[in-house]
């Protein structure tokens, strides 16, 4: 499939607010998001903010999917945390490893820290290519105000 990975950027920025308009309407993510939202996760994305990492992967064509990481420190667990928040690859390429090829990258461009994510326990396909990526389930409640 001759697919790569780069760092999101201003030109990305239409692709990517569509992937996450469909991804955010999706049983695979709990809240909705608004348009203001996914205008400033892209904008914080492409405007080199400290905390906020975006990446696409793209063929020879066109952008396949996305992947956004939030960056902090895990005083549970001692050493730098990536949340991968959001990871999303457009139907007509789910099943053909990119989903795994993002986390790969991902996972090996940092090392000596934790990953966490949060997943819908009904988006089976998600589930399984966490666990083979090596996620586990933390068995508390997480909360937000």
């Amino acid at each position: 499939m001759n697919s790569t990975i780069r760092i999101m950027t201003q030109k990305d920025k239409s692709a990517v607010l569509e992937m996450m308009r469909v991804f955010y309407t999706s049983p695979a993510v709990f809240t909705n998001g608004s348009e203001e939202i996914f205008l400033s996760d892209i904008e914080n994305c492409i405007n080199d903010n400290p905390y906020l990492e975006g990446y696409v992967i793209e063929n020879l064509k066109e952008i396949q999917g996305y992947a956004m990481i939030a960056k902090s420190f895990s005083t549970e667990f001692g050493k730098p945390c990536f949340w991968i928040e959001d990871i999303y690859i457009k139907d007509e390429y789910r099943g053909a490893g990119l989903g795994k090829m993002l986390m790969d990258f991902i996972l090996k461009k940092y090392t000596d820290c934790i990953f966490r994510l949060e997943v819908e326990e009904e988006n089976e396909r998600a589930v399984k290519l966490y666990e083979k990526c090596g996620f586990t389930v933390l068995p508390y409640m997480e909360m937000k105000k």
